[in-house]
């Protein structure tokens, strides 16, 4: 298997209802950049707003996993997302007219297979991957639930449920690294118990939700009274119940439920935006557990440090060389604080400064101690930010970028003589009016040296 990013080939489209608002959507997954991750953009609303499919934009997993950022949201993604990641695409940009993603049979087997129909296109990056090297738990005692993971060289799942229930009973599921997730996980349907609709029907959900898209079942023996009721809230004659099943009246899979956890679990860690090596045993997993595992081990990455994203290869040409820097930004020696930009696009870069003990500031800071200033490093992250600015406009050298506010700065490393910086910034939203807002890092190897969130705008030179 390779170990670089990948996309797809090209647009997939897919029409369908909202399991709980009950709209007509249109979805479309296109290709995207190495390292976007999956990102929703709701093109039904004005300026297109996006959404990252990041686990710290998680807002609601009552009844589906939902995402949102400003006046973008998108619910229901647990399938959608599965479909993507255990498939192998890492970076696309779902297209999405409505603020749910269609509910098609109830699984992700469409989704999956048209994926797999379209293909994929491998991308010129590796892929970002997570170690788990210790045990780690997650709990919800009264409700027993049970989410651990475990070190190991490759992801596997496994899900147990349990829900007192003579009809489920006791079910396991695993996905194993070398398992076929389209044929294995995805054609599992969600289920519900008939005890359940009552009350989503009051809390207004399920609209799109009929007996060709979901599992119901059924604990106890139903009136006539109560069949006519189902009857009428689906409009479908003939309800009946089999082996404790309304109206499914074969099962996919002996242990279907069990699966259909799985394959939201998946779909929820996918939220972490990196892939998972290691081991995962899941005990009634559900979305807000789930997805509360993925900011855990989104917290345990940030304890153990954000790597870099690009490699700095010294026998590599830059992108940019010192001559074509000096084209784009204003600055001059001894204020000059970039020498080469080895990646751009048009929502992030990457930049080197080579830090020798000839640095004027060095003289003072310190005569005994030599550390680059703090101010020295965020001053250099913005320059590299603002060659990211500047190469979109069509005449750069009649406009410099300026400081606005600096936000959540941290020191985590001195800088001293003979260190390569490497900058890493990212756009947190789309250039606006001039204004630029961006995600800055600096590193010295693998080690985060300094963080920050800068704000500039793009203004003409007098």
């Amino acid at each position: 298997m390779s170990c670089n990013q990948k996309t797809i080939n090209a647009p997939i489209t897919f029409k369908g209802k909202g399991l709980h608002t009950g709209l007509n959507v249109t979805m479309t997954i296109c290709p995207a950049d190495i390292n976007s991750g999956i990102i929703f953009k709701r093109v039904d609303m004005e300026g297109e707003p996006t959404v990252p499919a990041i686990c710290d934009f998680v807002t609601d997993t009552s009844r589906g996993t939902t995402i949102e950022k400003g006046d973008a949201r998108v619910s229901t993604i647990e399938h959608i997302m599965a479909a993507l990641w255990c498939n192998g695409v890492d970076n696309c940009i779902v297209e999405i007219d409505a603020p749910e993603t269609p509910i098609m049979d109830g699984s992700a087997r469409e989704y999956s297979q048209m994926i797999i129909n379209g293909g994929l296109l491998e991308q010129d990056a590796k892929i970002n991957y997570y170690q788990i090297t210790d045990k780690i738990s997650y709990k919800i005692e009264d409700k027993g639930v049970d989410i651990s993971l475990y070190p190991d060289n490759e992801f596997t799942v496994t899900t147990h449920i349990d829900y007192n229930s003579k009809v489920l009973g006791n079910q396991y599921a695993t996905l194993n690294a070398s398992d076929d997730f389209n044929s294995q996980l995805a054609p599992c349907r969600t289920f519900v118990f008939l005890h359940e609709l009552e009350p989503l029907l009051d809390l207004n959900l399920i609209k799109g939700g009929d007996l060709d898209n979901a599992i119901v079942i059924v604990e106890d023996k139903i009136t006539a009274d109560e069949v006519t009721r189902i009857s009428q809230i689906f409009n479908k004659k003939d309800i009946k119940v089999t082996g404790g099943y309304l109206n499914n009246l074969e099962l996919r899979f002996s242990n279907e439920a069990a699966r259909h956890k799985l394959l939201d679990l998946t779909g929820d860690l996918a939220l972490l935006g990196f892939r998972i090596k290691g081991r995962v045993m899941a005990t009634r997993p559900g979305h807000f557990a789930n997805t509360e595992v993925a900011k855990l081990l989104k917290k345990q990455m940030r304890k153990d440090g954000v790597k870099p994203t690009y490699r700095y290869n010294v026998n590599e040409a830059p992108v940019f060389d010192i001559n074509k820097i000096k084209s784009l930004l204003p600055h001059r020696p001894p204020f000059l604080l970039v020498d080469k930009i080895i990646h751009i696009d048009t929502e992030s870069v990457a930049g080197i400064k080579n830090v020798t003990m000839n640095e004027p500031f060095f003289v003072g800071h310190f005569p005994n101690e030599p550390v680059m200033p703090g101010v020295l490093i965020v001053e250099a992250m913005a320059q590299c930010g603002g060659i990211l600015a500047l190469q979109s406009i069509p005449d750069p050298e009649n406009y410099a970028t300026y400081f606005m506010k600096i936000d959540a700065v941290k020191f985590k490393n001195k800088v001293v003589p003979g260190d390569t910086l490497q900058f890493e910034l990212k756009l947190k939203e789309p250039i606006r009016r001039g204004i630029v807002l961006m995600d800055a890092k600096a590193f010295v190897g693998d080690k985060l040296a300094t963080e920050a969130v800068l704000m500039a705008q793009i203004a003409k030179k007098r």
